[in-house]
């Protein structure tokens, strides 16, 4: 059974039983009211009859009326309970009395009982009547029809059943009605909880637009748990697709050193075997590989922690020190080269110190690799009020316009473009460190006229800074 049957029928339930109550108390009260009045009624009129001067256990005299009408009766009984008299209105039909209305008769108590009769259901009211001296002479009774009475409650009753039964019905489709609408944001979760499992597409949202009640809280809840479930499914997307990605580009690579290896294995075991001038030729090609295949290693492991999003930490680093530090390792190198660090804005950017060395590693090498000797590599920074660029340029023949959509792609080389010992795997890494700390990297080239690296990076912020002081001193604390 839904929720929306449970609730319509727990409210129905819930105001037909109070209807019931209701109807109940009020059909009982105007019986016992309406009951009363006629008793008292009766009452009055025994009380005139025997009050009279002319009242006769033999004969009654009314002076209030004719007492003989249809519809109301007397009788008079002698002590024994046998009829003296009675009206003419009762033929051959006597009053009953009970045995217990006889014992309360004989203990001087007033009697009242219904009992159907040939006239219908009749309302008896029995009294004593004593002689002046006190002693009990005989009985009156005066009867009335109730039938009116009886008509009037069952009219009552029939109105009550009718009127309860139709506001329970008319309360079960109000109530169908409200909690349909009361329950529609749960339809429509369950409906796009559906949709999502069916579709696998988190980026569903279910729409509200009632008041911010439990439904609202509810929908709200569920939104912002599809908006994680959105950035999980992402990221685990992202995960698995640079997994695939490892694997691949892995074997692609690593095939080809260990082919190279295992041939040159294969003509040191050759029987008879090479010529010693050969086997040193061997040998050597066997450890440049090896190197290689170690530079290779390092490359894709690097390549997979820029993937995982590396670095997942932003702190506030000053760009001037870590590139002039960056510069003097680069001139240690090749002392030949003339590299140029002028123009560093002393400036900070939001990133990771290790992840930004290593991109401007990686753009300083690719510049010095394929600028000619004794030409120039230059790096400068400048910033605005957000972001920094950073710029690497070279001499070097510059990469062709066609070539240029393809310079950042793992494995990449080009003729012209990346021409070296390289894999094609620095550019591929620094675009992914990068990225991964919210900047861009772009290349301005042409034909013959070197390139122009530019990485743009986020300015460190005062509210950075801020924090970054905070985690500082808390960590002097602890």
């Amino acid at each position: 059974m839904s929720i929306r049957m449970r609730l319509t029928l727990l409210f129905s339930a819930i105001l037909a039983l109070t209807l019931i109550i209701s109807s109940t108390i009020l059909y009982v009260s105007v019986s016992s009211m309406t009951y009363n009045v006629r008793q008292d009624a009766l009452v009055e009129q025994a009380e005139v009859i025997t009050s009279s001067s002319e009242f006769e256990l033999d004969r009654v005299l009314s002076p209030i009326g004719d007492i003989t009408a249809p519809r109301t009766f007397v009788q008079t009984l002698n002590p024994s309970a046998e009829v003296i008299y009675r009206t003419e209105n009762l033929g051959e039909f006597a009053l009953p009395l009970s045995e217990d209305g006889y014992a309360a008769i004989r203990r001087s108590e007033d009697w009242t009982e219904a009992t159907e009769t040939d006239f219908g259901r009749i309302l008896i009211y029995s009294r004593r009547v004593n002689s002046p001296q006190g002693t009990f002479i005989g009985i009156i009774q005066v009867a009335r029809s109730i039938a009116d009475h009886d008509s009037s409650l069952e009219a009552l009753r029939t109105a009550l059943i009718i009127g309860t039964s139709v506001a329970t019905l008319i309360a079960f489709g109000i109530g169908w009605l409200l909690a349909g609408t009361a329950l529609r944001p749960i339809n429509r979760i369950t409906a796009t909880a559906q949709e999502i499992g069916e579709e696998r597409d988190f980026s569903q949202r279910v729409d509200y637009e009632g008041p911010p009640d439990e439904l609202g809280r509810l929908t709200t809840t569920m939104n912002m748990m599809l908006t994680e479930l959105q950035a999980a499914f992402s990221q685990a997307e992202r995960t698995l697709d640079a997994q695939r990605r490892f694997a691949a580009d892995a074997s692609h690579e690593l095939r080809t050193p260990l082919t190279t290896i295992r041939g040159n294995l294969e003509l040191l075991r050759r029987d008879p075997p090479i010529s010693e001038e050969d086997r040193k030729e061997v040998i050597a090609d066997v450890v440049d590989e090896c190197e290689r295949l170690s530079r290779l290693v390092n490359d894709l492991m690097l390549l997979q922690r820029a993937d995982a999003e590396w670095p997942q930490t932003s702190d506030r680093v000053r760009i001037k020190p870590v590139i002039e530090d960056i510069c003097r390792q680069a001139r240690r190198i090749d002392p030949n080269r003339t590299l140029t660090c002028e123009g560093i804005a002393d400036v900070s950017v939001a990133g990771n110190r290790d992840a930004l060395k290593q991109i401007v590693l990686i753009l300083l090498d690719n510049a010095i690799k394929y600028s000619p000797a004794g030409t120039e590599v230059r790096v400068g920074a400048t910033s605005d009020s957000q972001r920094v660029r950073i710029t690497v340029s070279d001499s070097g023949p510059g990469i062709e316009s066609n070539r240029l959509p393809h310079i950042f792609e793992r494995f990449y080389r080009g003729d012209e473009a990346r021409q070296g010992s390289g894999v094609g795997l620095g550019l591929a890494i620094a675009k992914a460190l990068v990225e991964a700390q919210r900047g861009r990297i772009e290349v301005e080239t042409s034909p013959g006229n070197g390139c122009d690296f530019i990485v743009t990076l986020p300015r460190a912020s005062a509210s950075l800074r801020g924090q970054r002081e905070l985690q500082l001193a808390q960590g002097d604390d602890a």
